[in-house]
């Protein structure tokens, strides 16, 4: 007589917990995670090899320049021609015809557009330019100079705002119910950081193939045709993917009912940016928040353009830096991976302010001590010899460690608790509050940092990033301190706000009819824990 095993109820716990997919759902949910996976894996890549392009050929000078007067009217421009699309043509089309835009942008150059940079660049004219503008203008001089490198850094840039921001959250939150988000959306950002680490790994190995190609040949566009043809096959497989869900999974009714997934989520109020300044305004709570996200976008550029600048003195060679970076997505990979395994813990044990204190702290720290390195370095030359290192190789190194730091703490600290600020907000402001946010703080925090460096470069007639770094420092240690002013006070309106909510709940509760069903009072009790 054979006997059934049972699992403990804590094991089935434990389970849930680590993984609570259902077995019938993992037809929805794994082409879900697989376009993540191949959506990030290629913003993997182009992020390193965009900088690898522009810092080995102008310099990290030009940087700033590409983000304020390339990336932003190159994303208006795309929003414009993608929302009159959008009228016209079906959803599944326009996202595969998207997505299929890129690949064949990104296949256009390594084919055409990259092997004849030398012709296409207007040598006359910039040189015209490098003679008559003054010397702080040397970036947006380089930018035009070399291109088609440009126009790579400016779509790269875009397919993290279009693929990831805007096709695929957009696609998902469509076809996903309340219900499964709640399970469905952590693992869904865990695949995307495991993402980091092949698009390290296969940049690191195709940059060994320089070893092994013939004299006369020029290694790294061999290396980036193949580098970027990784791409447009994940371009490819994303499509085939997206496809098959139409096919095959959306027309499932236990996997998706339009009627059902309308009535359960509100549209996003579209607002203009004069109309987000007026309603951030008019809230200190929201206010807070906007602070808290231009804090991050600005602070992290500053140092971030100063580290490649660095960067590219150590490994001057595009070869070397691509390998440098297919080692820091990695690094970035494994530590943001451990991070958000960390950061719920921390953010549950002590509480909301340590959580969102932990970010602007960690940049500090680490922002701070690489500044006055990359500045006094030179009279610490002696002392670094004796670890067997150099100025410039410990330079790289923190600021290595000051990059993988931000960006890890971000996802596991900085966006958890900005998402837990809106949770007490009635559902008219936190729908609107978001989408002013989005407007004034993702723009200001991108385009603040780089219109900041612009400024000091003119002002001071500077070529270099380090001959403005003390500034670059000085700024810095000003948005950090009003971030952690406005996390400070956003605090206390957050722990004010959040008890009036569970006074006024705990009353609605004491003031309705007596529950005759126990699994019902047990569960509105639940309810209001959550």
């Amino acid at each position: 007589m054979s006997q059934t095993t049972v699992a403990p109820a804590p094991f089935g716990k434990i389970r849930s917990m680590l993984w609570p997919i259902h077995g019938f759902e993992l037809k929805k949910f794994l082409p879900m995670f697989f376009l993540f996976f191949f959506i990030n894996f290629n913003y993997t890549i182009l992020r390193d090899t965009k900088d690898t392009l522009i810092v080995t050929a102008t310099g990290a000078e030009t940087i700033p320049f590409l983000k304020l007067w390339g990336v932003i009217p190159f994303a208006i421009l795309f929003m414009v021609v993608f929302t009159k699309l959008a009228n016209v043509v079906k959803r599944e089309n326009l996202f595969m015809g998207t997505i299929a835009f890129f690949a064949v942008f990104f296949g256009l150059f390594v084919t055409l557009l990259y092997p004849n940079r030398e012709l296409l660049s207007p040598v006359a004219l910039t040189n015209w330019m490098s003679a008559t503008l003054p010397q702080g203008l040397a970036g947006l001089v380089g930018m035009l100079r070399s291109w088609p490198a440009s126009l790579f850094y400016i779509m790269a840039e875009l397919w993290g705002s279009v693929a990831l921001s805007l096709l695929f959250w957009s696609f998902v939150n469509q076809i996903t119910k309340v219900s499964e988000s709640k399970r469905f959306y952590a693992l869904l950002g865990l695949g995307a950081n495991i993402a980091m680490l092949p698009a390290g790994m296969l940049i690191q190995k195709l940059t060994d193939l320089r070893a092994i190609l013939p004299a006369g040949v020029d290694a790294w566009q061999t290396i980036l045709f193949y580098t970027i043809g990784a791409v447009v096959v994940a371009c490819g497989a994303t499509i085939v993917l997206y496809y098959w869900m139409n096919k095959e999974v959306l027309t499932d009714p236990r996997f998706y009912d339009p009627s059902e997934v309308k009535k359960e989520k509100k549209s996003k109020p579209k607002m203009s940016v004069k109309e987000s300044f007026l309603y951030l305004l008019r809230s200190p709570y929201l206010g807070c928040i906007t602070l808290l996200v231009i804090g991050y976008g600005m602070s992290i550029n500053l140092v971030e353009v100063t580290w490649k600048s660095q960067l590219k003195l150590q490994y001057p060679d595009p070869n070397d830096y691509q390998r440098f970076m297919g080692g820091f997505s990695i690094l970035t990979g494994l530590t943001t991976i451990g991070m958000m395994l960390l950061g719920s813990n921390i953010i549950r044990r002590f509480g909301w302010r340590t959580g969102a204190l932990f970010t602007p702290i960690v940049l500090a720290i680490t922002g701070l001590l690489f500044f006055t390195f990359v500045m006094f370095r030179d009279q610490l030359t002696g002392f670094i010899a004796m670890f067997g290192t150099t100025p410039l190789m410990l330079a790289v190194a923190l600021g290595m460690a000051q990059n993988i730091l931000s960006k890890s703490t971000k996802y596991s600290m900085f966006d958890p608790t900005k998402e837990m600020a809106y949770i007490p907000l009635d559902s008219e402001v936190k729908l609107k509050g978001k989408a002013a946010i989005d407007v004034v703080g993702a723009r200001l925090g991108k385009s603040g940092g780089a219109a900041v460096q612009q400024i000091l470069f003119i002002v001071f007639n500077a070529t270099s990033v380090i001959q403005v770094a003390p500034y670059n420092m000085a700024i810095f240690v000003a948005i950090l301190t009003a971030w952690i002013v406005g996390a400070l006070a956003l605090n206390k309106r957050f722990l004010a706000l959040s008890e009036q909510r569970e006074k006024e709940t705990a009353a609605e509760l004491e003031a309705a009819p007596a529950v005759s069903s126990p699994q019902l009072a047990t569960a509105s009790v639940e309810g209001v824990r959550k």
